[in-house]
Formats: C-alpha cells, sequence, structure tokens
C-alpha cells in the first residue's frame, strides 16, 4: 500500500477539501489527481524523480500531492516565504524534474523554464533532461527538508510504508481512549489544519485526515478570528496549533471562548510549561504536548486524551509516551537520569536525498541520536532537557539552557 491509496480508497464523496469559500469532493480531488499526473506524464517526468511543489493552502494543493504521488514520483514541498537563494538550494539539493506552482511564483524556479499547466492558477515545467533530474527508488514518498535549526537544512527522504505505519501507531494510541466503550461509530470529524502545506506537519495531518476518512479544512494563513470561525463552523473538538499559535488566541481580547474545542495538540516546534498553562487556564482546553523529527517520520512521542485525564496536572511539561510501535531509551553517562534521546521508529528516514547518510546519527546497535536530552521517568513519560550542542560544561556541571 502507498499513500496514493489514501485518497482513493474511501467510499464516502462527500465534502473533502475546504479551503476559504471553495469547497471539493473526494471525486473532485481524484479527478484532479489524475489530471496532474497526466500533466507531468506529458512533460516527460519519469518514475521516482521529484517535483517540487509551490502552492499556497488551497485544495489543489491536495490534489497536487496525490497527483504526483499518482504518477508514482517523489513530492517535495517549497515554502512560498523562502528566499531565491534558499529556493536554489533546495533545486541544487534535490534535482527536481518538475516543478508546480501558481503563475505567480513560477518565477521563483529561475532554472526551469515553465509551461501553463492550467490556465487558473498551476503552472508546471520541466527542468531540462541535461540537468539529470535525481531519481529515487519507489517507496520513497517525499523529500522533506529540516528546519535547520542545528545547520543547514538537510533533504530527508520519507517512505510511503514508513509514514503509514506511522500513522497507524498514532491512530492506534489515539483510539485506544474509545476502545470497548460500546458507541456507534460517528463520522469523522473535520480535520482543521492550521499550518502551511509546505511543512511535514500540514502535509501529516492532510495524510492523518485521509487514513480516517474525515474531511480536510485549510487555512490560508493563521488568524485567530478565521480559527475562531471555523471551529465554530465545523464543530471542531479537537486540532493541532503550533505553540505561536496558541499564544496568539491566547492574547487576542476578542477571543473569549473556543467552544466546543477540547483538545489542542501542539506540533512544529517545543511548548513551554508556561504556554500550554496559560492557552489551558484562558480557554479550559486541554492542551496535548508532542515530540518528533523529520528524520524519524514526524511525530513519535505525544498525549492522548486518557493520558491528560489521568496525569495532565502531575506530567504538565512532558512530551507523552512513545506512540504504538515506537521504542526510545536515553543514553547516560552522568550521575542523574539524563542523557540523549534515542529511539527506533518504523519511519525512519531512508537518508538524505543529497547523497548523504544517517549513519553519523545512528549508534552501533541501531538506535538513532536525537541530539536531545531527555529524562525518561516511572510510568514512561518523556522529559526533554534540551540539546546536547546546547550544552554548557562548567567545571565538569553540565547545564542545559532550554
Amino acid at each position: 500500500m502507498s499513500l496514493t491509496d489514501l485518497l482513493f480508497s474511501g467510499v464516502r464523496d462527500d465534502a473533502l477539501v475546504h479551503a476559504g469559500n471553495e469547497m471539493q469532493t473526494r471525486g473532485e480531488v481524484q479527478d484532479r489527481a489524475h489530471q496532474i499526473a497526466a500533466a507531468l506524464a506529458a512533460l516527460g517526468v519519469r518514475t521516482g524523480e521529484p517535483v517540487a511543489v509551490m502552492l499556497p493552502n488551497h485544495a489543489d494543493t491536495v490534489a497536487a500531492l496525490f497527483g504526483v504521488w499518482c504518477h508514482r514520483t517523489v513530492y517535495v514541498p517549497v515554502n512560498p516565504r523562502l528566499t531565491p537563494p534558499e529556493v536554489d538550494n533546495i533545486v541544487e539539493s534535490v534535482r527536481p524534474a518538475a516543478a508546480i506552482t501558481t503563475a505567480e511564483w513560477k518565477g521563483r524556479f529561475r532554472d526551469l523554464p515553465v509551461a501553463v499547466l492550467r490556465e487558473v492558477d498551476v503552472a508546471c515545467g520541466l527542468v531540462d533532461r541535461g540537468s539529470d533530474p535525481a531519481h529515487h527508488d519507489p517507496d520513497v514518498a517525499l523529500i522533506q527538508f529540516t528546519s535547520g535549526t542545528t545547520g543547514r537544512p538537510k533533504p530527508v527522504l520519507l517512505l510511503h510504508s514508513g509514514v503509514l505505519t506511522l500513522l497507524d501507531g498514532v491512530l492506534a494510541k489515539l483510539r485506544a481512549t474509545r476502545a470497548g466503550s460500546g458507541a456507534p461509530a460517528k463520522p469523522p470529524m473535520p480535520n482543521l489544519i492550521p499550518v502551511s502545506l509546505s511543512l511535514w506537519a500540514g502535509i501529516y495531518n492532510v495524510l492523518f485526515a485521509m487514513r480516517v476518512g474525515a474531511p480536510v479544512v485549510l487555512m490560508e494563513r493563521f488568524e485567530t478570528s478565521v480559527f475562531l470561525s471555523l471551529v465554530k463552523r465545523f464543530g471542531i473538538r479537537s486540532t493541532v496549533l503550533p505553540p505561536a499559535a496558541m499564544t496568539m488566541l491566547a492574547d487576542d481580547p476578542s477571543i473569549t471562548d473556543l467552544a466546543p474545542l477540547r483538545f489542542v495538540r501542539s506540533i512544529s516546534s517545543p511548548l513551554s510549561p508556561l504556554q500550554a498553562r496559560r492557552f489551558n487556564e484562558r480557554f479550559g482546553i486541554a492542551v496535548l504536548n508532542s515530540y518528533g523529527q523529520t528524520e524519524i517520520g514526524g511525530e513519535i512521542i505525544g498525549w492522548n486524551a486518557a493520558d491528560s485525564r489521568e496525569h495532565g496536572a502531575t506530567k504538565l511539561g512532558s512530551v507523552g509516551r512513545p506512540h504504538e510501535g515506537v521504542a526510545v531509551r536515553v543514553a547516560s553517562g552522568d550521575e542523574d537520569d539524563a542523557g540523549e534521546l534515542q529511539v527506533r521508529t518504523p519511519a525512519m528516514s531512508a537518508g538524505y536525498a543529497d547523497g548523504s547518510e544517517l549513519s553519523d546519527r545512528l549508534t552501533s546497535d541501531g538506535w538513532f541520536r536525537t541530539g536531545d536530552v531527555a529524562r525518561l521517568d516511572e510510568d514512561g513519560f518523556v522529559w526533554l532537557e534540551g540539546r546536547l550542542s546546547d550544552m554548557i560544561n562548567r567545571g565538569g556541571l553540565k547545564m542545559h539552557p532550554g
């Protein structure tokens, strides 16, 4: 099974993607995906070659994601906020065979001759064959760049098989909170996505929605008033938010109530206990922390509702417990129990698109070295203390500023 099946295996054809005032059904997204795949074929793009995609949060962006996979090529999201040198770096690193973008942004791919795919908003251009586009194994789904917080962003190869396994591990943990209830299954709630689909957090949550058969609601950009209106309109009870968005909501005096929202999962950057407590006290909404890295497929540790009810007050600040199929350990040579967090996950990256290997991040017995300092408590909760690269050694006393 590949991630492509998430779009085409569903039986419902109701409203699937909402973006602004536009709505597309599953069938319409499927048709559009086939059109994009056919256009890539007509341009000469071959199986396994990367396709760079720079699009706003739009229903067509979801179609482009699956259109690239329908043609058995590799999806490369490109953030529209990147500078021209940063876009050039991506093109140089991944050597795409084509670019899909808007007519407005087609000049951002300066080395790619561009052909218009559709008059309205999507353009696609083929790289000159003399530039020798890269070629990848059929299981490679996408190339996602790291955040670059500890150096130059690196292009990570993520696999269809690994991402599917990781999704099912997260779902197994979430569904465990409802096991044995005996209640009839309800139609899945729409998945509100308040982050860019150029980020892995955005793409991951589209795939998560597809896996459970839920509609997708996209925000073009995060605005507190728009977020509130979408929560009310679609009856959103649970969603994802980056810490900065939680702060924006807590700071907005016009936002006094976010009902029916009950749970928020923190994504994309570290969440401080202060931010979590402030958001919870302001709106009465449980904040579920999480942890992941691009090289290990995304989120591998997190909270669910049951953990929140049982441990919410006593474990505030923890990033949660490992998801199904994920193993963690703390390698510590100190007298305390803090050390480098090392993990094993089914969604381990196949390496980097620029040819560099993950070998320098693996221990001799096959554990992935995250570079994060953590401790593991008696209940299996993971607590982050900082980054190894940030550690200060002062006369033998080791301190982590984070």
